[in-house]
C-alpha cells in the first residue's frame, strides 16, 4: 500500500493535514474558467493546472487522472487510464462533503445530512462542478470519443472530476482538495439545498392544488453511449411545457426538470 493511500484510511486530522501545501483557492476571479482565446484544443496537463492553480510536483498523476480508457486503447505509450484514481477520489470526495455539511449545517439532522451529501457526490452534480472549471478541455480521449463529444457528457466528466481529486490527494494530501472543493460546494450551496424538498413531489402539489392535474414528464433525447446516457426530460402540465432538465438517468432528469418548473413559476 503506498504511504498516501494509508493514510487516507487511517483517517488523519483535517487541521493537520492543511499543513501540507495545498493548491491555491479557487475563485471565479483567480481562475479563467472560459477564456475568449479557447479554440477547442486539449489543454496539456501542465496548462490546466496553472489555469486551475493546482500546483502539481508529480505531473504524472494528472496526466493519469485525465486519461480516459478510449485513449489509452489507441496509444499503447499511455501506462494508466483514470479509473484507479476514479475509485480513490471518490473515498476523498465522501469524506471532504462529509466534513463541509457537517460544518456548514450544524442544526441539520442526520438524515438530512446524509441526504446532502448524496445529493453532491452523484454524478450528474460531480459533472457541473467538472464544467464549472471547464475540465472537458484537458481530457485525453479516444478519437471516437472525443468525436461523439465524450468531453461534454456527464459521466464522463463526473468520472474525470473524482480522478482529478484522486490525484490531487496523491500529490498533496485531503487538505490540498478541500481546498480545492470548498469553493464549489460555497457557490453550489443553495441548488444542494434543493434536494431537501422533493421537486416532482412538490410540483405535482402545486398542480393539483390548482386543478391542473398530475404533471407529465417526456423524455426528449437520449445520448451517449449505455454506460454513459446523458437524458433530457420536459415536464408538462395541463398541455404547457413549464422546465426541462438533464441527467445521467430519467429520475435525475425528471427532478432537474421539476425543479426548473418550480423556478420558472417562481416557486424556488
Amino acid at each position: 500500500m503506498e504511504p498516501a493511500e494509508r493514510q487516507l484510511l487511517t483517517g488523519p486530522p483535517v487541521r493537520e493535514t492543511l499543513k501540507v501545501r495545498t493548491c491555491r483557492s479557487l475563485s471565479s476571479r483567480e481562475v479563467p474558467v472560459k477564456p475568449d482565446n479557447h479554440t477547442g484544443e486539449t489543454e496539456t496537463p501542465r496548462e490546466l493546472s496553472e489555469r486551475l492553480g493546482l500546483h502539481f510536483s508529480d505531473f504524472s498523476l494528472l496526466t493519469r487522472a485525465l486519461t480516459h480508457g478510449s485513449y489509452l486503447n489507441e496509444h499503447p505509450d499511455a501506462q494508466q487510464d483514470n479509473e484507479r484514481l476514479e475509485f480513490l477520489g471518490d473515498a476523498v470526495l465522501d469524506f471532504v462533503v462529509g466534513a463541509w455539511v457537517y460544518h456548514r449545517f450544524p442544526e441539520m439532522s442526520e438524515g438530512d445530512l446524509t441526504k446532502l451529501r448524496s445529493s453532491i457526490v452523484r454524478n450528474d452534480q460531480l459533472a457541473s462542478f467538472a464544467r464549472s472549471i471547464d475540465l472537458g478541455r484537458g481530457l485525453r480521449l479516444g478519437r471516437g470519443e472525443h468525436s461523439s463529444g465524450g468531453h461534454r457528457r456527464d459521466g464522463l466528466l463526473g468520472s474525470a472530476f473524482e480522478a482529478l481529486l484522486g490525484a490531487l490527494y496523491l500529490d498533496a494530501g485531503v487538505g490540498a482538495v478541500e481546498e480545492f472543493v470548498r469553493p464549489l460546494l460555497d457557490e453550489a450551496q443553495a441548488t444542494i439545498l434543493d434536494v431537501l424538498s422533493d421537486p416532482k413531489s412538490a410540483l405535482q402539489e402545486w398542480a393539483q392544488a390548482r386543478q391542473l392535474g398530475a404533471p407529465g414528464y417526456h423524455t426528449v433525447s437520449a445520448s451517449g453511449p449505455d454506460h454513459a446516457k446523458e437524458f433530457e426530460v420536459q415536464v408538462e402540465i395541463n398541455g404547457r411545457v413549464h422546465g426541462s432538465g438533464r441527467g445521467s438517468s430519467k429520475q435525475a432528469a425528471e427532478q432537474a426538470s421539476a425543479l426548473d418548473a418550480l423556478r420558472s413559476l417562481g416557486l424556488r
